[in-house]
């Protein structure tokens, strides 16, 4: 649990207010004697929250594992037509 004292908590409220957006604690100080606790509040966890939401409403899937990062290094495959000769083609046929 971060501690904060109220001179510091007034100064970085928004970048205390983001940590315990994201699920932590901040115990505040007035003279280094504990006043009082800043707990995020049940359910509201950042994006898992909003994540899980959309997933519970079918709106998006949850991945089953991780992404391997290397896909996203590796270059696309080449195509072996033209994708303007392709389309060309299926103007032709009417589609």
């Amino acid at each position: 649990m971060e501690k904060a004292k109220i001179s510091e908590l007034k100064n970085r409220l928004s970048a205390y207010l983001r940590k315990v957006q994201a699920g932590e604690s901040i115990l505040v100080l007035d003279r280094n004697r504990p006043i009082a606790r800043i707990d995020p509040v049940a359910g509201a966890r950042g994006i898992e929250a909003r994540t899980a939401q959309l997933a519970a409403a079918g709106l998006v899937r949850v991945p089953r594992q991780a992404l391997a990062l290397g896909l996203l290094k590796s270059k696309p495959p080449r195509s072996r037509r033209s994708v303007l000769k392709a389309l060309l083609d299926e103007r032709a046929e009417g589609r």
